[in-house]
């Protein structure tokens, strides 16, 4: 009689979470979810569910009774509760002494320093002297709770100050970087230490958001490339990350390579690698946190583009599943991936996944179709 598989507890209702659940399907792993609402993206694909605050420590242990791992889909769970888990005899994946590294920007920054990774000048800041005495223009961040932008503001004067200090978090300032662009270095790790980096991809950002991702990031140095996959490989290492670990970052218009953020969960610029890698991210980071081997990360295709499907400034003007006729028969190649979410203004709906040998063609692809479930298109047909 063969071994029955593990479950797999899962915290968080979101998108992530929702896509885990088709490489788990394949592989047989049984997932439980813990989602924050009736109907969210990932209970509606995930039957054995809880609702409830993942702040709450009782319902923690009851998702997870039973399980032999947790992960998550973000960073946000109490670090305490982490590791009360931990000490209830669950494996927790990424750990607590991991993840705090993604939960706390103030810890992640000195962490870093240690081990002489390339950062952004930084400093922790009280009051808006500290922050005059940083100097402006600079960026001021919250430690903890920020993401797609939110909890972020570019100060230039002490007015703008405000709104930083006003937000009940310990505030980080850095320098605003001279960037060419953003790249986003992924890495998947496993407890015994087997690792896996996929191409360091090219991210924009639209209002704080991840608008697009080309893999692999055209014109990267190949110096550069292997510096960022060193980087990111030597972070998951040294903080023992288990999972995926994205490592964002900025290439500067000198030409280096500096960390911004980490991500230590399936991540946005990573979505392309549903369609255009061997092993999706979702796939390595199941089989990460459960300790099995790992799949390749290397591409199918030379370039693959992904393109988040936004809500736009009047939501009622898009077309979701109204928009698989035009966009499927245009682009027979075409990937397309919704969350089971209703539009709303700048809200993060879905994806399209578009890849090739031709980057232009790639991107029109991508762009067009993308910007019709949007509704940005009006009624054209072409």
């Amino acid at each position: 009689m063969g071994v029955l598989a593990p479950t797999l507890a899962v915290i968080g209702g979101g998108q992530l979470a929702r896509m885990m659940a088709e490489p788990a399907a394949a592989l047989g792993l049984p997932l439980r979810l813990l989602a924050e609402a009736e109907g969210v993206s990932a209970a509606q694909v995930i039957p054995d569910q809880l609702v409830g605050d993942y702040r709450s420590l009782d319902l923690l242990r009851e998702v997870t009774d039973g399980c032999a791992v947790v992960t998550f889909d973000h960073e946000h769970v109490p670090t305490e509760h982490l590791h009360a888990l931990e000490a209830g005899g669950i494996a927790v994946r990424p750990g607590p002494g991991a993840l705090v590294h993604a939960q706390d920007k103030g810890v992640m920054r000195a962490r870093l320093a240690e081990l002489g990774v390339p950062c952004p000048r930084n400093a922790l800041v009280s009051s808006v002297a500290d922050v005059e005495e940083f100097g402006f223009p600079c960026v001021l961040k919250t430690t903890r709770g920020g993401y797609d932008g939110k909890g972020v503001w570019f100060v230039r004067s002490a007015e703008d100050c405000g709104d930083a200090f006003a937000s009940g978090h310990a505030v980080l300032a850095e320098e605003l970087v001279d960037f060419r662009r953003e790249l986003s270095a992924l890495v998947a790790r496993s407890p015994s230490g087997q690792a896996a980096a996929y191409p360091v991809v090219a991210s924009t950002q639209k209002d704080g958001i991840c608008h697009e991702v080309i893999a692999p990031a055209p014109d990267l140095a190949p110096a550069l490339a292997g510096e960022a996959q060193e980087i990111a490989l030597r972070i998951a290492g040294a903080l023992d990350v288990t999972g995926i670990l994205a490592v964002e970052l900025f290439e500067t218009t000198d030409g280096r390579i500096l960390v911004n953020e980490l991500a230590m969960r399936p991540h946005n610029t990573g979505h392309w690698s549903q369609d255009g890698a061997v092993t999706s991210q979702f796939e390595n980071h199941l089989r990460a946190v459960l300790d099995l081997p790992l799949g390749s990360p290397a591409p199918r295709a030379r370039w693959t583009v992904m393109v988040n499907i936004l809500g736009g400034p009047d939501a009622s003007v898009g077309r979701l599943y109204d928009g698989y006729p035009h966009a499927l028969a245009r682009d027979p190649f075409l990937r397309v991936h919704l969350y089971g979410k209703e539009l709303r203004p700048g809200r993060k709906v879905g994806h399209v996944n578009a890849y090739g040998d031709d980057l232009d063609d790639c991107l029109e692809r991508a762009r067009h179709a993308a910007a019709w479930f949007r509704g940005d298109l009006g009624n054209e047909s072409e």
